[in-house]
């Protein structure tokens, strides 16, 4: 049987799954690895694999005393020092109505198929900070369900695609792994045939869906897509620096690949992985006059482009 994409873990799938274990081990002290790998679904040999990385984690300065304490011999696993793990979160009702309004609108995004414990959850959560139901509005794009049904099956589609630049209406082959939601907005993640490579798509610029028919073929997914940072335009990423004001820092906090330096100027040198050109040249221009990029040389004019382009665009229209 053909392995859909989705079977191969990322990063953020790895960590629910052994957060799962190690409350677990809370509760119950210790456990075979047999049993623990029966009841959350790993083998054996991943499962210690991730509990000796998950034995050096702890606390700052990571001294012996401050790390979890896993002790994993031949066939079982005892766990201490998981208190925090077995008492259950206390939440200020702020909090709490936050953390509802997040999982109601994350049920709205997955849609049906996400029903079940988080519902559950969602609803006793609800009823105890006072609420009937949270309503959440998102604006589903038209083909949101199509491409959704397609990850969800591992059927290759071809879409209509609008590009960022005018001009740029392509027809594509793709292959969706998974609709995601970011900064509002909801995108494709697929393995397009047209460029060779992934792609993130906006669904909104989607503008047809043909279903093919076809299973995908499995593919590792880039570290790009599975990431916690936004995608910035494409899987090749290159990482640009960009001399920021203080204050607008915030703006591209979720896209930055790594602490911030400030200059001597007051500003701070942010570096950023981006894989579109013209992606990085409206960034820049949206982040005021005191943004540029440093480096790399070929990126530095990235703005001034996206500027002049948008120029004559608007004296060829008037």
């Amino acid at each position: 049987m053909m392995e859909h994409p989705s079977d191969a873990l990322d990063a953020g799938t790895r960590l629910r799954r052994l957060l799962a274990v190690l409350t677990y081990l809370a509760a119950v002290g210790e456990s075979s690895i047999g049993e623990l790998a029966a009841r959350f679904g790993f083998d054996e040999r991943s499962l210690v694999a991730e509990l000796e990385l998950a034995a050096c984690c702890g606390l700052p300065p990571y001294t012996p005393d401050t790390l979890l304490e896993l002790i994993v011999d031949a066939d079982r696993v005892v766990a201490y020092g998981l208190d925090a793990l077995r008492r259950p979160a206390r939440l200020t009702p702020d909090e709490g109505f936050a953390l509802a309004a997040a999982i109601r609108a994350m049920l709205a995004v997955s849609g049906p198929e996400a029903a079940g414990p988080l519902a559950t959850a969602l609803d006793k959560l609800e009823r105890a900070l006072g609420l009937e139901r949270l309503s959440i509005e998102l604006d589903a794009p038209e083909h949101l369900a199509e491409l959704r049904q397609a990850a969800a099956t591992g059927e290759a589609v071809e879409i209509d695609y609008l590009g960022a630049k005018r001009g740029d209406e392509t027809t594509r082959r793709v292959e969706p792994y998974a609709v995601v939601a970011r900064e509002g907005r909801f995108y494709l993640d697929a393995f397009c045939h047209s460029a060779g490579d992934w792609r993130r798509f906006q669904v909104a610029r989607i503008t047809a869906v043909r279903r093919l028919g076809e299973p995908v073929a499995p593919r590792a997914l880039p570290a790009e897509l599975g990431g916690t940072r936004a995608f910035a335009g494409g899987a090749k990423a290159r990482t640009a620096h960009v001399a920021i004001d203080q204050s607008r820092y915030v703006l591209i906090d979720r896209l930055v690949a790594a602490p911030p330096t400030v200059l001597s100027d007051g500003r701070v040198l942010a570096a950023i992985e981006v894989a579109d050109e013209y992606f990085l040249g409206c960034l820049v221009l949206g982040l005021g006059p005191a943004a540029e990029v440093i480096d790399p040389p070929e990126l530095v004019d990235a703005a001034s482009r996206v500027a002049r382009r948008a120029l004559a665009r608007y004296e060829a229209g008037s």
